[in-house]
């Protein structure tokens, strides 16, 4: 009898085992938990390709490879910089956060890849185009800037851009996208492309990805009813020109805008995302099954938890990564993983001058977090997670603050401020659109190490702040700060490093490492 129970419970414990092994190769939705927008995706053989939005970051336009759909890994920028002006360059008060490059969309077209995007900020629409997925990437840039738009490369040689709001409109280009086709007109593809939502509409349709299957046109957008939710609308027709025919193709989460992609073995999802708070704008996945000639999203019309699909891994290092800011001959100077906070002054940074450090000076005065330059940032990731920094100050000149930020309309930040010949440990937090500061530490040794942990899950949007004395022992400072999603910025919250002027030009913080985990 002993024996019987013994063999049960083996066997018990070999099916709970098979189970837990079978969730643990299951992908689960998000798919990625940080703030990747706008997602535009291509197969080419068994390798999967992405572009996303980055707006007013610099370098920008992100690209992303996968061999799994599910675990992907930052490959290059599409440019380093999107355009010279005021508001790129956060000079004469002008910014360009929430504007920047939007909505891009990648293709691969006679053994080249080809990534499009537009921008207020340019007023321009840009085209790169590259042999190679890492770059370089060559620029071809018109006016105007064409609003969300879809680059078709049809069957008979032509090149079509699909764009606009409600009324959605094509032009065609010329053959080495350098702008409109002489000879052409713009026309209008569909009316009002919101009437399959059949609801008073808030935002229009928009987005636009096209796609063609078994000779028919699939176009993707997205809508949001007023008082419901965003809405994926899909239209279809047997020619590019029309006519064409629409149907509400998914309504669950919130969860919109996108395209199509396929697998290898012949499986269908549709790539799309979800608002989702403090951390941004972050990916899903839907399967598709094709009934009737139209792509059928979800599972009875649902967005599932779990995907027939390979387990997501962390997305350390591949779509962030700490960094001890040591350079190897042949390494790049700022891995793929940083970003500056619009374009950089790249005479007032450096990893070279102090061997295992990243030094950031000070060259202009500026009052606040969001309009000084030179802050290098990496997107923030869910459910939970922290990043850490440790700091050398001894030579900050009075007035100068650094430390480690959260990046977003409504900011909080920790570091080491000189006031008075004294430094200082300081939280500030954003109260009523105005800087506060919350809660002040004087301090005498020259390195000091802060964190902030954020907590993103069920939309908690919460981060707090600490700082050490030794790296070891940490203490909580200031107030929690509350992370909203805010339209100003369009972004989701992002750790910063930075260095202030308040008074004086040419101090230096020295960075010795940034920790995310």
């Amino acid at each position: 009898m002993k024996f019987k129970i013994l063999g049960i419970i083996t066997l018990i414990s070999l099916f709970l085992g098979k189970e837990s092994f079978a969730q643990e190769q299951t992908a689960y939705n998000p798919i990625i938990h940080a703030d990747v927008p706008d997602l535009s995706m291509i197969r080419v053989g068994d390798t999967y390709y992405m572009s996303s939005t980055t707006m007013h970051m610099s370098p920008g336009l992100p690209i992303m490879s996968s061999k799994d759909l599910v675990n992907w890994k930052l490959e290059s920028y599409c440019y380093d910089r999107l355009v010279e002006n005021d508001a790129m360059n956060l000079m004469n008060g002008q910014n360009t956060y929430g504007k920047g490059s939007w909505a891009s969309c990648i293709r691969y077209h006679n053994g080249e890849f080809m990534v499009s995007t537009f921008a207020a900020t340019s007023g321009k629409t840009h085209i790169y185009t590259s042999k190679n997925i890492k770059g370089p990437w060559n620029e071809k840039s018109f006016a105007p800037a064409y609003h969300d738009h879809s680059i078709f490369f049809d069957d008979d040689g032509k090149t079509y851009l699909i764009y606009g709001a409600g009324k959605l409109k094509i032009i065609e280009l010329k053959p080495d996208l350098s702008g409109r086709m002489e000879g052409t007109e713009e026309k209008v593809l569909i009316e009002n492309a919101s009437a399959p939502a059949n609801a008073p509409i808030m935002l229009q349709a928009e987005g636009s990805q096209l796609f063609k299957h078994n000779g028919k046109y699939y176009l993707f957008n997205i809508c949001w009813p007023r008082g419901g939710m965003r809405t994926v609308l899909i239209h279809r027709a047997d020619k590019i020109t029309g006519p064409w025919e629409g149907r509400l193709a998914l309504q669950d989460l919130g969860v919109a805008q996108g395209g199509l992609i396929d697998t290898p073995d012949g499986r269908w999802f549709s790539y799309l995302f979800r608002d989702y708070g403090g951390v941004g704008r972050i990916p899903y996945y839907v399967p598709v099954e094709w009934k009737d000639g139209w792509p059928v999203l979800g599972e009875n019309g649902k967005v599932p938890i779990t995907l027939n699909l390979p387990a997501n891994k962390s997305l350390i290092p591949n779509l962030v990564n700490s960094d001890e800011f040591t350079r190897k001959k042949g390494e790049p100077v700022l891995p793929l993983v940083w970003q500056w906070n619009h374009n950089p002054d790249n005479s007032l940074w450096s990893v070279t001058e102090r061997k295992g450090f990243l030094r950031l000076k000070t060259g202009r005065i500026d009052t606040s977090f969001v309009s000084a330059k030179n802050t290098l940032t990496q997107r923030t990731i869910g459910p939970e997670s922290t990043g850490s920094i440790s700091l050398e100050v001894s030579n900050m000149k009075e007035g100068d603050f650094a430390g480690l930020g959260l990046l977003q309309k409504n900011y909080g930040v920790v570091g080491v401020k000189i006031e008075n010949g004294t430094k200082s440990i300081v939280m500030v937090s954003t109260k009523g659109g105005k800087a506060v500061e919350i809660e002040k530490v004087r301090v005498s040794q020259s390195t000091v190490y802060f964190k902030t942990e954020c907590n993103f899950k069920d939309r908690a949007d919460i981060a707090h702040f600490f700082y050490s004395l030794d790296g070891k022992s940490w203490v909580k400072i200031g107030e929690p700060l509350k992370m909203p999603y805010t339209l100003p910025h369009f972004m989701g919250y992002r750790f910063g490093l930075f260095n202030y002027a308040t008074k004086n030009m040419g101090g230096f913080a020295d960075f010795d490492w940034f920790r995310i985990k």
